[in-house]
């Protein structure tokens, strides 16, 4: 799989440990983050990895700033994206199965490595469901169109 990453300042490490994860697992990894620790600004990289997941560039995201709010947000913000913020390994799963999420956000200030890890991989493992949650689906991409 190919899956787009992207941070700001608040994620550089975390970011280079969920990198090297993805790639341990055998997905090939897109860099759309930051690699210093200079403050910049979130939403930048929130639409650089929505942009990526809604033009077909990559199959899915994971973005970290933070908390995972702000850079959701901005990625939520890009027409067809679907970012949820998942600081449990539960939520992680759900928001694939029910929401069919094509971005996971988390906060490197709210969750540890092995955490995020945890959340990564539950997210990638699930598979989305359909039948009654696509309905749902529809509407958000209603919404959207309006």
């Amino acid at each position: 799989m190919k899956i787009a990453i992207g941070n700001d300042h608040a994620a550089v490490e975390m970011k280079k440990e969920i990198q090297a994860y993805l790639t341990e697992l055998g997905h090939e990894v897109v860099n759309y983050g930051t690699d210093t620790t200079e403050s910049c600004n979130y939403p930048e990289y929130g639409e650089k990895v929505g942009r990526a997941v809604a033009a077909g560039e990559v199959d899915c995201g994971v973005l970290i700033c933070g908390t995972g709010v702000g850079i959701s947000i901005a990625a939520n913000k890009v027409k067809g994206v679907r970012a949820a913020v998942c600081s449990d390994v539960t939520t992680a799963h759900l928001v694939k199965e029910h929401n069919n999420a094509n971005i996971i956000a988390f906060g490197a200030r709210i969750v540890g490595i092995e955490k995020a890890k945890d959340i990564v991989k539950a997210y990638l493992d699930a598979e989305y469901q359909g039948g009654r949650h696509q309905k749902r689906i529809d509407m958000i991409h209603e919404i959207e169109n309006r």
